[in-house]
């Protein structure tokens, strides 16, 4: 069958299903809202700065109640919220209101990356001085912090010779003045809970020391915890990879910032963690609610960058919606009754066609989390992460061949290198690099065509295989990023 004729389908796109998005309780928190006398006319005008302020409280106790049995400091409190127009519009806040790319001597990124998070870097005039950070073996738990450790030290040695030469001072220059209280001289982009895109989750122990490295160096270590509330068993449990109700689960990983908050020394102010939240994946993308939630006078100035001091704090009128949904105990139904038991279905069904079809084939599931880790016993998120066998060409070109050849489009190793990174590029291309990894995701197609996708896949690389052996080249088309 050519691939006109086929089905399309995408196994990158990184998107929850439309049917899965919680259009009744959006409905629902509506119109409560708007048909409230005393609540519709503040919902449709400018809304505070700093976000709604119901809303700040009642998502302030709804993480407080989910991260209750591992946070390591105080439950989170409502000014320690600021509200956003999603993860991606956040981390452009905060870059314009806590970086200055005249100062602020570069930024971090695990490696592979959220790839999509390097041209939000470079818009806001980072370009150049990102740098990538292996994520490494099961002895680094999710992070090499050794060789962040040695960069850090690298940069900021001659970040100071370059100011002492100049003979100016070593301080910001475009984010200068009362408008910009706090300027930090790096950023570090993590996400450490069931990361995108290699699934992965950051150890405990990790986690720990990259807060006292962030202090150390005088970094913002700005986590996207966007995936954390979607998780259960890795192992499956009855016929269709899942059982009715979901078992006891440990808690769940400690935010970042929660170390941040109850580990000694910390800085009341400003700390050096943000959690980066959004109600993207479990209410729905198009509702465009976030939240940052990190020290008080941090979620304070964040609330006011220039366009929220112009327009009101973003996302306002859905914000209302969200809060409702919240308090009326409809989100997190919406996420145990309907998002749960079909993502652990879907996971099973994709994880049983890549062990029928693709590990015979020499292909690899990539982990490197550290046996003791609880977390271990748990999947997540949205995505696996694979590595291809050695005697087949890069995942850019097994992508290319089965866009071309079987309508299939899978999301390939080189799309997660750290933009303008040589040294990135490099290792992504070395022995046991990146290049040869690609990623699938289970949240936007329904378990048959999730299967059909897997077979796709399969019978790419044996096709592949069968062009060597005849001596034929594998030829590669450019591929678009949907």
């Amino acid at each position: 069958m050519s691939s006109n004729t086929m089905k399309p389908i995408n196994l990158q796109t990184g998107w929850p299903s439309a049917r899965l998005c919680a259009s009744a309780a959006i409905l629902n928190g509506a119109q409560q809202v708007l048909t409230s006398e005393t609540e519709a006319g503040p919902a449709i005008l400018y809304g505070p700065r700093i976000g709604h302020a119901p809303l700040r409280e009642s998502l302030a106790t709804w993480l407080s109640n989910f991260y209750a049995q591992s946070t390591a400091g105080a439950p989170t409190t409502k000014d320690r919220i600021a509200i956003s127009n999603g993860a991606s519009g956040n981390l452009a806040n905060i870059l314009q209101k806590f970086a200055d790319p005249l100062y602020t001597r570069a930024i971090f990124l695990a490696e592979p990356t959220y790839f999509l998070a390097c041209p939000i870097m470079e818009d806001n005039g980072f370009r150049g001085k990102l740098r990538g950070v292996p994520e490494g073996g099961p002895e680094h738990g999710g992070l090499d912090l050794e060789f962040l450790r040695q960069r850090l030290h690298e940069t900021e040695t001659e970040a100071v010779r370059t100011a002492a030469e100049s003979g100016r001072a070593d301080a910001p220059v475009l984010k200068a003045g009362p408008s910009y209280p706090k300027v930090f001289k790096y950023i570090i982009y993590v996400v450490p809970t069931f990361a995108n895109p290699s699934g992965k989750t950051m150890a405990e122990r990790t986690r720990r020391k990259l807060v006292r490295m962030a202090r150390e160096f005088d970094a913002l270590v700005i986590s996207d915890d966007v995936y954390d509330y979607l998780r259960w068993p890795a192992s499956p449990t009855g016929d269709d990879g899942t059982t009715v109700a979901l078992p006891p689960l440990p808690p769940p990983p400690s935010r970042l910032v929660d170390i941040d908050c109850g580990m000694d020394g910390y800085d009341g102010d400003w700390g050096n963690t943000l959690s980066n939240g959004s109600f993207s994946k479990i209410i729905g993308p198009g509702v465009r609610v976030g939240w940052a939630d990190c020290a008080p006078r941090l979620a304070f100035e964040l609330g006011e960058v220039g366009s929220s001091s112009s327009g009101g704090g973003p996302a306002h009128l859905s914000s209302t919606f969200v809060d409702k949904m919240i308090r009326g105990g409809e989100l997190d139904a919406h996420i145990q009754t309907v998002l749960i038991p079909t993502y652990r279905r879907r996971y099973h069904a994709m994880m049983g066609c890549i062990a029928q079809m693709l590990l015979p084939l020499g292909v690899k599931v990539e982990s490197s989390m550290p046996e003791e880790e609880p977390i271990t016993a748990l999947a997540g998120g949205f995505f696996v992460y694979l590595r291809l066998p050695d005697d087949v060409p890069h995942a850019r070109t097994v992508a290319s061949v089965a866009l071309r050849e079987q309508g299939l489009r899978i999301a390939f190793g080189h799309l997660f290198v750290v933009a303008g990174n040589k040294e990135s590029i490099a290792r992504a291309e070395g022995p046991g690099g990146i290049a040869r990894c690609f990623r699938l995701c289970w949240a936007w197609h329904e378990e048959e065509e999730i299967r059909e996708g897997v077979q796709r896949l399969a019978d790419t690389l044996v096709s592949i295989r069968e062009s060597i052996s005849r001596g034929e080249a594998i030829w590669e088309e450019a591929i678009g990023v949907r």
